[in-house]
């Protein structure tokens, strides 16, 4: 009976209880998803809008989750034998990273809303519901299988909404280049993460931050290439130069509100991922991480920049097309942060702990900043992309004219991408950016930001300044009658309130944030130990 009472009591030892507030965010957002999926058997085409609007609902009742865990430090998933090791933990860091995903996703449900018409409602949904699933996951996971199975769930749904429009060559082609760079960036990942357990024995981010340290001499050189395959993996995942060969053709060939969720949902999983192993995984590594990320941070922000420079504005999709470039170029911005964390505690060894990770905190409140005024970017081109389908920056010519406020709105979003008043958050963002580089001792790193920013002010002033003149009212006539002839032109006539609130939502957010901007950095600069 005692050996019999000692194995029982073993077995209750290895019984975890789950926290199932904390897990609420990504756990609603998979359980509505599953709901619509089903639902979509029963529900007749004429009331398929109603799918949307669960979905909708879904994704506002997660973002109402994230409210009784504001004040963060839960977890649960943990080591009976080490309570503090957790696989699953929502801290501040994890929060503010699923307020930004799921409210870029719920933006983009509000963009897709009218346009899913034209494609499969009941599995769009579905889809669009288990990224956000998958990408609300990721910033809370705290090891290496968690992270990769949260990767893989956020990307796998995305290939299938990018080529969702069945039957256009554009779509196929963009889901096709989209699943191989990510199919690519995933095995390289996988192979490092592989390597990585091998060297140290744990899966747990934590734990291997440890044992790196103390890593036996044999098994050196293994850990050193399972942690740069792995960073190699990430910057797949983060459209960083040269792995960002994928983005403007995936963007093209996307429906627009797919487009937008990529810009921005899909950059914020590649980056919290990105933060996790270098800052709380390889601390260690920090000299070798650091400068690479610090030398991939310029080249991605100079390519990008460079070639949004090229478009031509009468180019077909060459809206678009700018600002996928232009998400290219902020995922340089992005990256400085990161790399300025790895000389954060360069005087003692701790390799981003201390004051690198309040430059963690810039990477953050940039992306707050970027994930609001892009997909308000991104819903201003959908609203001008119902009468004129053709997405070119050109189509924009008069839209002063005929929409006063999308336009001033479009003018605003695109001033805070570039930086410059009135879209005080922008260049808020941008000197905090700048700031963490300088404070790290990256001075040529600011100076070649410093050179980018310049040169991106050229091409977001020129579509700037195109809202604002005189429409040209034969190339309007023409458009209008490529728009009817592709059927796009009776839909432009139905009214799109959805597409209007996405569209004052960020308007309002990007004006409320410019207003009181150091509240950002104030919200994001979270610590992660």
């Amino acid at each position: 009976m005692t050996v019999a009472a000692e194995s029982a009591g073993a077995a209750a030892g290895l019984v975890q209880s789950v926290d199932w507030l904390a897990i609420a965010p990504p756990t609603l957002a998979a359980v509505v998803a599953l709901i619509i999926l089903v639902a979509d058997l029963f529900v007749p085409e004429h009331r398929k809008p109603l799918l949307g609007g669960l979905a909708i609902a879904g994704l506002v009742a997660a973002l109402g989750t994230l409210l009784p865990l504001r004040h963060g430090d839960r977890a649960t998933f943990c080591l009976t034998t080490a309570p503090d090791v957790c696989s699953y933990t929502a801290d501040h860091f994890a929060l503010v990273i699923q307020l930004l995903v799921l409210g870029g996703a719920l933006l983009t449900a509000l963009l897709s809303y009218h346009d899913t018409r034209r494609l499969p409602a009941g599995e769009f949904w579905f889809l669009l519901l288990a990224s956000a699933a998958g990408a609300a996951l990721l910033p809370a996971a705290r090891d290496l299988a968690t992270l990769v199975v949260a990767l893989e769930v956020a990307s796998l749904p995305a290939f299938a909404l990018v080529g969702l429009r069945r039957g256009d060559r554009l779509s196929s082609e963009a889901a096709l280049k989209f699943f191989l760079s990510s199919v690519t960036a995933t095995a390289v990942m996988l192979l490092g993460v592989s390597f990585v357990y091998a060297a140290t024995g744990t899966l747990h981010l934590t734990e291997i931050a440890t044992r790196l340290d103390d890593v036996p001499g044999q098994l050196a050189t293994l850990a050193k290439a399972g942690v740069a395959l792995t960073l190699v993996g990430f910057a797949f995942k983060t459209a960083a130069a040269p792995f960002h060969f994928w983005v403007p053709d995936t963007y093209v060939g996307a429906p627009l509100p797919i487009a937008a969720y990529l810009s921005v949902v899909g950059k914020a999983v590649g980056f919290s991922g990105l933060i996790l192993v270098t800052v709380v995984a390889f601390p260690s590594y920090h000299a070798v991480w650091g400068p690479v990320l610090a030398v991939l941070a310029a080249l991605t922000m100079t390519v990008g920049n460079v070639a949004a420079l090229r478009q031509s504005a009468t180019r077909t999709g060459s809206a678009v097309r700018l600002l996928a470039w232009s998400s290219v170029a902020q995922a340089g911005y992005l990256l400085v942060p990161i790399a300025a964390a790895a000389y954060g505690g360069a005087g003692d060894g701790s390799g981003g702990r201390g004051g690198g990770t309040d430059r963690i905190g810039s990477t953050v409140a940039y992306a707050l900043m970027y994930a609001v005024v892009n997909l308000g970017a991104f819903a201003v081109v959908a609203l001008v992309a119902r009468t004129k389908p053709l997405n070119r920056i050109s189509d924009h010519q008069g839209l002063y004219a005929r929409r006063p406020l999308a336009a001033l709105a479009m003018g605003f979003f695109l001033l805070c991408l570039a930086g410059l008043p009135p879209g005080i958050i922008g260049l808020f963002a941008k000197v905090t950016v700048f700031s963490a580089a300088v404070d790290a001792g990256l001075g040529w790193l600011a100076v070649v930001m410093a050179l980018n920013v310049v040169v991106a002010l050229f091409y977001y002033l020129t579509w700037t300044a195109v809202l604002f003149r005189s429409p040209e009212g034969a190339r309007e006539d023409a458009d209008a009658s490529i728009a009817t002839a592709d059927g796009a032109g009776t839909a432009a006539l139905a009214p799109a309130p959805a597409l209007t609130v996405a569209i004052a939502l960020t308007a309002v957010a990007g004006i409320a944030l410019s207003g009181a901007p150091q509240l950002v950095l104030r919200f994001a600069g979270v610590s992660l130990f």
